[in-house]
């Protein structure tokens, strides 16, 4: 596995902004203390998914930005398709086929609208997470995909972003106005989150999005497991234990 565990003292939680492509998967790892946290690593494109799983158990939280499972409605529909048909139901409108609990809470609360994991690419990043989870569970470690307990959260960078007030649009991408976007973005969250300290990793997130958004991932990772994010509302409970469900920061 890369170094970037090797420095450990404390509470520490991980960050990963994960992509189907691993050259494109952004990982970060964060130390905490009573007055918050620093970055100690970060790392794009160097993980395999062994690594991945590795990290995972090495930290005490991981924040993962992608969908920790599909709509149970879209489940129900491939399974009746499986079967021949016979039996499936065609729902008045899609919206139980592309969205997950978690998606229609986030768009009624802070008005964003997360990518579908049935409809849209980031499915294949799901897959890969599935996979990756998949063999922590055969070596016995249970993944509670609401993120409430266990080794993992599902986390949402921009919404996060958001909630905080940040700017959380217009900083992803290789054009140099996305860079610039990223530059102003890193000053504010000085400012804004003083409790997170970039440290000598403050270019790197300036530099690549990948970068930026682990950290970010490893910071709400740090929260959850301080019980600083939002709970989940008791109607949503079994859908997010087996869809997932995106961890918010508690508004201040």
């Amino acid at each position: 596995m890369p170094r970037i565990v090797a420095h450990r003292s404390g509470v520490l939680t991980a960050g990963i902004d994960l992509s189907a492509d691993p050259k494109k998967t952004g990982v970060a790892t964060l130390e905490w203390t009573d007055d918050g946290a620093i970055v100690t690593g970060i790392e794009v494109g160097r993980h395999t998914d062994a690594d991945l799983a590795d990290l995972i158990e090495a930290v005490d939280k991981t924040g993962i930005d992608c969908p920790l499972g599909w709509p149970i409605a879209f489940v129900d529909y491939l399974i009746a398709h499986r079967a021949g048909g016979h039996d499936l139901v065609v729902p008045p409108t899609r919206h139980p086929l592309t969205n997950r609990a978690t998606d229609l809470h986030l768009r009624q609360s802070v008005r964003l609208q997360p990518l579908s994991v049935s409809a849209d690419r980031i499915g294949a990043a799901a897959m890969r997470c599935a996979a990756i989870l998949s063999g922590l569970t055969r070596k016995g470690i249970e993944i509670d995909r609401t993120g409430r307990v266990g080794p993992v959260v599902e986390v949402y960078p921009a919404a996060a972003l958001k909630v905080w007030g940040l700017p959380h649009q217009g900083y992803k991408g290789r054009e140099p106005a996305n860079a610039r976007r990223r530059a102003e973005l890193v000053q504010l969250i000085g400012g804004v989150l003083p409790w997170l300290q970039l440290g000598v990793y403050a270019d790197l997130c300036i530099e690549t999005d990948d970068a930026l958004d682990a950290v970010l991932c490893a910071a709400i990772a740090g929260l959850a497991r301080r019980g600083e994010t939002d709970e989940i509302p008791t109607e949503h409970l079994e859908a997010a234990a087996v869809e997932g469900w995106i961890a918010l920061p508690v508004r201040r």
